[in-house]
């Protein structure tokens, strides 16, 4: 126990600073006076409070964080952070169960984007506002926001950074320190999102939608402020914009940050993993398109264009926003686009799933195997981006796709045992563990997670906060070895 006592300290820290961000909230409850104004001040209150008598309990054993204490502090920062996010919810809705609120909170902070709460065109502006600021918090990480103030608060940040950014390469820095990289990254973050607010403003959203969308859209969180999705707008354009968003979103920052040093587009082309993306992207698009327009769902190939171009985006890249009923499609399109929701985010963003440069590095290791069977002296290296991967690279990408896929199946059995039909749990887990939000079935667009058990639900949450983590920094916590010295 004496272990956890440092970390309990950290965390009480960073509980205060997350009880701060609930002010945000809570000044917009003043300004709309939508009486959800107490729910955010208890939730303060009550949070700072805790805070404070952990941080003064555990005082004397503060010291550096070490490796172990990393991803001990990431999972216990999630979970913790969920309880404080579901207690608004939880304290407003009188009919809300504490299942439904930490859902909707879990949701919300790994970028999920599924939802129980209906009637969302007509809560209180501060409750939905509050959603997708959870979205756009866990979007970047609150765990990289935190790392940026951890030196002022005097605790080392690095491993908790690499605990937390998923990817193959969690070495490669931006900048040479790492609150300087967390700074950079939420700057980028923080204007990036304030672009998207003007243009969809533009596009026609109120002020508060567009907010609410940019926080959403940029983060790849999917939680809209109507039932209907981006279909309760019915533009086009405000579809082009989040489209666009959600592409920049589930692109590599390092991209990003190569492309304003640069001033040129090429940065992203350049990068094999981003191309590939594109590409890919594109394909499913256009062929899906084509088959939908034969078989008779679509009137006119430009009508299906834009349907299942927008589709293919939100979900594929695990976002979770819908302009239409994917769930009536051809099975063949819906279940591809899922399929594309686990490989088809890129590293170093905010996108879930097995991350596009795992696959292609996996693919490429199978590659050389076979030619390695056909020519066994020959000598053939892989490498991706023209960096060359060591062997350690390809078992550690082998061992996390196959527990990656292990998971889907273990919690789709799971979820099936509990009364759901196939359909429904295979694509509520996959939605669930890739963060893209809406499945098929009962959990379909056209319906959301409210109608499930309380322990289908605590099933879908766990695989939220896996997917999040990348399974590893969760599953350490159940080995025996790391409880030793």
């Amino acid at each position: 126990m004496y272990k956890l006592l440092p970390i309990i300290h950290t965390l009480s820290k960073l509980s205060l600073l997350f009880a701060m961000l609930t002010l945000v909230p809570t000044l917009v409850s003043r300004i709309f006076d939508d009486y959800a104004f107490v729910a955010f001040a208890e939730t303060a209150v009550f949070t700072v409070l805790i805070s404070f008598i952990l941080y003064w309990a555990t005082k004397r054993y503060q010291r550096e964080l070490r490796p172990r204490d990393g991803f001990t502090l990431v999972v216990l920062l999630w979970l913790e952070f969920a309880v404080v996010a579901a207690m608004p919810l939880y304290l407003h809705f009188p009919e809300m169960s504490f299942t439904n609120a930490f859902f909707e909170a879990m949701s919300g902070l790994t970028t999920t984007g599924a939802t129980v709460i209906t009637g969302l065109d007509t809560i209180a502006p501060s409750i939905n506002f509050w959603r997708h600021m959870l979205n756009w918090l866990g979007g970047m990480g609150i765990i990289v926001l935190a790392v940026a103030v951890l030196p002022m608060l005097g605790v080392g940040g690095t491993q908790l950074l690499k605990a937390e950014i998923p990817g193959i390469e969690k070495d490669t820095k931006i900048a040479p320190r790492i609150s300087q990289v967390a700074k950079q990254l939420w700057l980028f973050y923080l204007g990036s999102t304030v672009l998207i607010m003007l243009v969809l403003r533009w596009a026609g959203m109120t002020w508060f939608d567009a907010v609410c969308h940019a926080m959403s859209a940029f983060a790849l969180g999917g939680f809209s402020t109507h039932d209907n999705s981006i279909a309760h707008f019915n533009s086009p354009v405000i579809e082009a914009v989040i489209a666009l968003a959600t592409i920049a979103g589930a692109i590599n920052f390092a991209n990003h940050f190569s492309v304003l040093r640069q001033k040129s587009l090429r940065a992203y082309w350049r990068d094999e993993e981003c191309k590939l993306m594109l590409l890919l992207l594109s394909g499913s698009i256009l062929m899906s398109s084509i088959y939908l327009t034969y078989n008779g769902f679509y009137q006119t190939l430009p009508e299906a264009l834009r349907y299942v171009g927008f589709n293919y985006v939100s979900i594929g890249l695990a976002s979770g926003f819908a302009n239409a009923d994917f769930a009536q499609w051809s099975l063949i399109v819906s279940l591809w686009m899922f399929f594309l929701s686990n490989v088809l985010a890129n590293t170093g963003s905010m996108g879930g799933g097995v991350k596009l440069a795992r696959a292609l590095a996996l693919a490429k290791f199978s590659l050389r195997e076979i030619t390695l069977l056909l020519h066994p002296d020959a000598v053939r290296t892989v490498k991706v981006n023209g960096r060359t991967l060591p062997e350690r690279t390809a078992m550690a990408i082998m061992a996390f796709i196959f527990v990656y896929f292990m998971t889907v199946v273990v919690f789709t059995f799971a979820l099936m045992i509990t009364g759901l039909d196939f359909l429904t749990a295979l694509t509520a887990t996959i939605a669930c563990i890739t963060n893209a939000g809406p499945g098929l079935g009962d959990v379909g667009p056209s319906h959301n997670y409210a109608n499930l058990s309380a322990v289908q639900k605590w099933l879908c949450t766990a695989v939220m906060l896996l997917g999040r983590l990348e399974i590893f920094t969760v599953l350490m916590l159940f080995t025996p070895n790391y409880w030793k010295k």
